[in-house]
């Protein structure tokens, strides 16, 4: 066997595995057994000069994005914009089994929560996993104009 076509061999192989390797997002996943989460949600937001409330419907969704093992979900509060605690969604914890989803809606007819409304979620697992995704999905239509836009949860608490 000749020195090029070893080297060619080589340079095949080492393409052919390289290939087969899985690519990652720069964002790197920690692991997590317990946190708090902090969404931001607006019942309504502003528009136009005189500040004209458009209101929304907002939907909490929480995703469970490991694929082996459960988490359990024990505090859904939701705030209005100055901090007041208008409502608690759950009186018992609720299990969220592998890619199970959970949702909660605020109707469009729901303005106590303002432009500054938010929730505090606090879910907990017996094993280190993938934290789950928390965010708040907001839609509306006025006079045949149409908004929709999320935000995703921010920890602002992990246990150690």
């Amino acid at each position: 066997m000749s020195y090029p076509f070893a080297y060619f061999i080589i340079l095949v192989l080492s393409i052919c595995f390289s290939l087969s390797l899985p690519v990652y997002a720069d964002e790197k996943i920690e692991l997590s057994d317990r946190q708090t989460i902090y969404v931001p949600a607006y019942s309504h937001i502003y528009s136009g000069n005189k500040e004209t409330p458009f209101l929304l419907t907002v939907t909490l969704s929480i995703r469970n994005i490991d694929p082996k093992h459960q988490i359990k979900i024990t505090v859904v509060d939701y705030y209005e914009t100055q901090g007041k605690l208008l409502k608690k969604y759950l009186e018992k914890p609720v299990i969220l089994n592998p890619l199970e989803s959970l949702r909660y809606v605020i109707p469009e007819r729901d303005k106590a929560g303002g432009s500054g409304a938010n929730f505090i979620v606090e879910w907990i697992s017996d094993k280190f996993v993938n934290p789950p995704i928390v965010e708040s999905i907001m839609i509306g239509t006025q006079s045949q104009q149409g908004i929709s836009f999320t935000s995703r949860g921010k920890t602002i608490i992990t246990y150690k």
